[in-house]
């Protein structure tokens, strides 16, 4: 349970980073330390504590024995590689904005704008 709660708290950081930051690069390391929260409590609920590997060569398993489901684990491998191209093209909208206005600050760039 300690580790639901401790995945929870990271998500508030994360959250709160993003809400309380005016610089975007600060914005984008707490959007990605929330999905990287929301990994690690789907890892959690995938996992079974003596449980094993769903692919078991040449054995019989046990009627009793415990069997992991695999679901969780594909999707936060799919979630990654997702989050990997999102943080990309938003690091590229980034530097874009950084170079034709020359800051980082959110509240500048506004200024700016118009």
């Amino acid at each position: 349970m300690i580790l639901y709660i401790l995945c929870f708290i990271l998500f508030l950081v994360g959250l709160y980073g993003l809400l309380i930051s005016r610089n975007i690069i600060k914005m984008i390391i707490s959007l990605t330390i929330v999905e990287f929260s929301i990994f690690l409590m789907l890892i959690l609920i995938g996992y079974i504590s003596g449980g094993i590997a769903p692919v078991v060569f040449g054995q019989a398993v046990a009627e009793n024995q415990v069997i992991v489901d695999p679901l969780p684990q594909a999707m936060v491998l799919t979630a990654i590689v997702i989050a990997l191209a999102t943080n990309a093209m938003i690091l590229t909208m980034a530097i874009r904005l950084y170079k034709k206005y020359g800051t980082f600050d959110i509240h500048e760039i506004n200024k700016l704008k118009g």
